[in-house]
């Protein structure tokens, strides 16, 4: 069953880091050309952080997260610096997929079960 597995999500003070990953199976990874990171926080669109095909960052997350890859562990990581309260929210990780109606997961390619972030000041 193709599935992706995220790890490394958490609490943490404004100002601080965190690493969040995520695995694929290997059929997910072997069907998706391309990774990404998506977060929604409540009440909010969810948003699309970055890919691992292109150079795109949201200009919310531009200069503060990396994104990488790691193909022999299926594994897509989000580094994440200079935290702040706003950057609270479920991040997912996806392959092949993309958020529909501002809403994720969707139905579109394969989804993390989320993972929370919280960001205190």
């Amino acid at each position: 069953e193709a599935q992706l597995v995220e790890s490394g999500g958490g609490s943490v003070q404004a100002g601080g880091s965190l690493r969040i990953s995520c695995t694929a199976s290997e059929s997910a990874f072997r069907d998706s050309t391309s990774m990404a990171w998506y977060r929604q926080a409540p009440g909010n669109k969810c948003e699309l952080l970055s890919t691992t095909t292109s150079t795109y960052y949201a200009d919310s997350v531009k200069g503060r997260f990396t994104i990488s890859l790691d193909t022999a562990k299926r594994t897509v990581y989000l580094q994440m610096n200079s935290l702040k309260p706003e950057d609270t929210a479920v991040y997912y990780c996806t392959a092949a997929g993309t958020a529909r109606g501002g809403i994720c997961p969707s139905d579109i390619g394969y989804w993390g079960q989320g993972i929370q972030v919280t960001v205190s000041s």
